[in-house]
């Protein structure tokens, strides 16, 4: 065995290394300067704390953003470099490292410009860090250091009040900061204007709350000649939030109604305004930073996909069941949509919310929508028609309505036949009744179902399940009888017997009873499709 032989003098030498190198660390250490900024990250509704560390440290020039973060946040270094040159300031040479922590949760946005360039000024002894721990910090950098608009500023207003600490964001996304009730918001339009407030030279004024104004009616009742059965079903549907189906030939005013649709339905309440409110503001869709008080109405083109309908993408954002929230979904030329995205719908009609699953996340979003679909009955739209009907009747739809499928049509509780129009029906008078009127019972019918679903989550009719059903809509014995009757002959599913009750006590609340009777049954059974897919 060789015994390797190491004199003293290698000891010493090695020693007065060891010395020199922890010296030299010390003295880095000592010039090393770290500051912390408080920002948020969203998933889905939910906003996440997200520590922005900046540290200054000698080293050869470089500026590294860490903590997985998308394009849109690594391109952050040039967007920040830029806007402290437009005021003025160079970065300093030396090696800055931001760490945005937890470092294992995907960033992503451009939200967090602003709170990475404050992170810095800290570090570079420009703004105190006593100041910078009272705030939570969102917003995107110009390259002249305006602070331009970011989604989420509703939910990371709300997230820094939960935490009672402030809000620096984008001056025109004060307001909708300040809905967020007793909470500091400074909202800047520029870096240098947010530099001066925080030295105390110029103030900026707090922003103050602001309401969306109500959007115009598009379309009244009185437009629509005829149809008094759809008529009736469409305010059944507004008064207890239920699904609709209209099926009918072309012109027959299919589209019209669903358009008369927000002029019946009641306003939304100080707490859904802040839901569909905050949905908008995930998605970047709440103009102006006002709080939206009408109820949403979409109605996507029939070539969307599925990601489209119920939201995903690369960076997972609400969809169109999402963005109606507490509103509207009105789908066009139902079969016309792919099979896939109709089918992806079924989850959330039923539950009133969405799940997103991805690698890396799992996002969910409030989906508790009004489904009012229209179809032709066939391709050509004719099929009652004889004379217009086209050489593959009645085979053609059969083909047509198959690309629906039985559980989604499971799932919607009124099912209308729209019949066409004649020329007879277009010179009457404009109906003695209009959307005014029908607005006026639709609200008295939502007021009764809030006061009995108070302390209960239903919100309208549409909404009651289970225990819930058997208390609030059980019929007499005369109803329950004939109930029985139609769901052996219909071969209702349980799902299509829990909803035939639900329209009942819609019917009932319409009507002024109390109590659900067989004529309320009757009708309600008379919107449900009679078909085997049933």
């Amino acid at each position: 065995m060789t015994h390797l032989l190491v004199s003293p003098k290698f000891y010493v030498a090695g020693l007065i290394t060891i010395y020199s190198i922890s010296r030299t660390n010390s003295e880095y250490r000592s010039k090393t300067i770290v500051a912390l900024v408080s920002t948020v990250a969203y998933l889905g509704l939910e906003a996440r704390s997200i520590e922005v560390q900046c540290q200054i440290a000698p080293g050869m020039p470089a500026f590294v953003i860490v903590g997985l973060p998308d394009k849109a946040v690594a391109e952050s270094r040039e967007r920040v470099r830029a806007a402290l040159s437009a005021i003025g300031l160079s970065l300093p040479p030396k090696r800055i490292t931001v760490n945005l922590s937890p470092a294992d949760l995907p960033k992503e946005g451009s939200h967090y410009d602003l709170p990475i360039a404050m992170a810095l000024l800290g570090a570079m002894g420009l703004i105190d860090a006593e100041i910078l721990a009272q705030y939570f910090a969102v917003g995107e950098l110009s390259l002249d250091s305006r602070l331009a608009p970011s989604p989420g500023v509703l939910l990371a207003a709300l997230h820094a009040s939960s935490h009672a600490m402030g809000l620096i964001c984008p001056a025109s996304q004060g307001s909708e900061a300040a809905w967020a009730g007793e909470i500091d918001v400074l909202a800047a339009p520029d870096l240098l204007s947010l530099l001066n407030h925080m030295k105390g030279q110029s103030l900026l004024n707090p922003p103050v709350p602001l309401s969306a104004d109500a959007p115009k009616v598009a379309a009244d009742l009185r437009q629509v000649k005829g149809q008094e059965t759809a008529k009736r079903a469409l305010e059944i549907a507004a008064a207890g939030g239920h699904n609709l189906l209209m099926s009918g030939p072309p012109g027959a005013g299919k589209s019209l109604m669903a358009t008369c649709l927000p002029g019946i339905l009641p306003p939304l309440s100080p707490t859904e305004a802040l839901e569909v409110s905050m949905v908008a503001s995930v998605a970047g869709t709440l103009e102006g930073g006002k709080l939206i008080r009408s109820r949403p109405y979409r109605a996507p083109h029939h070539s969307a996909s599925m990601p489209a309908l119920v939201g995903g993408g690369l960076k997972v954002r609400p969809g169109e069941v999402s963005l109606a929230h507490l509103g509207v979904l009105f789908l066009d030329e139902l079969p016309e949509f792919q099979r896939g995205a109709l089918d992806s719908l079924r989850q959330p009609l039923e539950t009133g919310t969405v799940s997103i699953a991805r690698a890396n996340t799992h996002v969910t979003f409030p989906a508790s929508v009004q489904l009012i679909a229209a179809m032709n009955p066939c391709r050509c739209g004719h099929l009652a028609d004889a004379a217009l009907a086209c050489a593959r009747a009645p085979r053609c739809a059969a083909d047509y309505q198959a690309k629906i499928s039985g559980p989604l049509l499971d799932r919607i509780d009124l099912h209308v036949e729209v019949e066409a129009v004649s020329a007879a029906d277009m010179i009457l008078p404009p109906p003695a009744e209009g959307s005014e009127q029908v607005a006026a019972r639709v609200a008295a019918a939502r007021a009764k179902q809030s006061a009995r679903y108070e302390n209960s989550e239903a919100r309208t009719n549409a909404d009651i399940n289970g225990d819930d059903v058997q208390k609030f809509a059980n019929p007499d014995e005369a109803g329950q009888a004939l109930l029985t009757q139609a769901a052996d002959a219909m071969r209702l599913s349980a799902r299509g017997y829990t909803r035939v009750l639900r329209v009942a006590r819609t019917i009932a609340d319409l009507a002024g009873h109390k109590d659900v009777s067989r004529i309320h049954i009757a009708e309600a059974l008379s919107y449900r499709r009679t078909s085997p897919r049933n």
